[in-house]
Parts: C-alpha cells; structure tokens; sequence
C-alpha cells in the first residue's frame, strides 16, 4: 500500500519514535566511561547541540550535565510561504556521582565536534560543605 510521504517508509516507524529520534537526536547523552590510573575519562554524544547548549555543574558530588536542544525544520516554496513548519524544543540531563573531594578546578571538559569530553580526577571521600559549582567548557 503506499503511503504519502509525509508519513515516511513505514508509518509506525515514526508513530513508535520518541520526539527526539523523530527531530535527529537519536544518540543524544549516551555517554562512555574510561578509567585511567589518576581519574576517568567520559565521553558523552551531543548531536544536534552547540557548546553554548551545554552546561556542566557540580554539587554535593554530583556532575551533572544538561543540554537544550532547539530544532527548526522550516520549508517554504518559492513565493516564501510555508509548506511545513516542524519545531522542536527540547532538554535532558545526567548525572554522575564523582565524590565529594572533586572540586570544581579539578575536572577539565571540552566540547568538540557534538561530542563532551570531561576528566574526572580519582580522590578519597571526606566530608564538605555543600556548594553549587559550575564548569568552564572549551571548545
């Protein structure tokens, strides 16, 4: 049976989509873990963002990482009027227990590439006062 291709190859192929597979933010966060001998190295995907999209924060020994993703698939025809006009607007989050000894100077992040590369240096647990820090990103 065929299908207007507003619905795609298969219509339950979008239907069972999440919005954000739907907007091309399928692999959005999925992060990798890597133990060095002084810390751990994590690499976390973030298509479709811009560094100024992310923010990295530490707080009681948390690192979280959040991200908004703004999506715009605007189409006019040749007198500029719309045939589609999809948006989407979207944000999502993770965390990461570091311990309570990782200060703020201690982790080191680099956005290149729609891809997060942060260093997280090993240290013991002792206890500190609670602070909410933020983390410089380069890239």
């Amino acid at each position: 049976m065929l299908m207007p291709s507003i619905f795609g190859e298969n219509f339950f192929d979008s239907f069972f989509d999440t919005p954000m597979e739907r907007y091309g933010v399928r692999d959005i966060m999925k992060t990798d873990i890597e133990e060095k001998d002084q810390g751990y190295e994590l690499t976390i995907n973030m298509p479709g963002c811009a560094k100024e999209d992310v923010q990295a924060e530490l707080k009681d020994g948390y690192l979280t990482i959040h991200a908004v993703v703004n999506k715009s698939n605007d189409e006019k025809d040749n007198d500029g009027h719309y045939i589609r006009r999809e948006r989407y607007s979207g944000s999502c989050s993770r965390s990461f227990y570091v311990g309570d000894q990782v200060s703020q100077e201690d982790i080191k992040a680099k956005f290149e590439d729609g891809m997060l590369k942060l260093y997280v240096p090993k240290k013991e647990d002792k206890p500190q006062v609670e602070q909410k820090q933020h983390i410089a990103i380069e890239g």
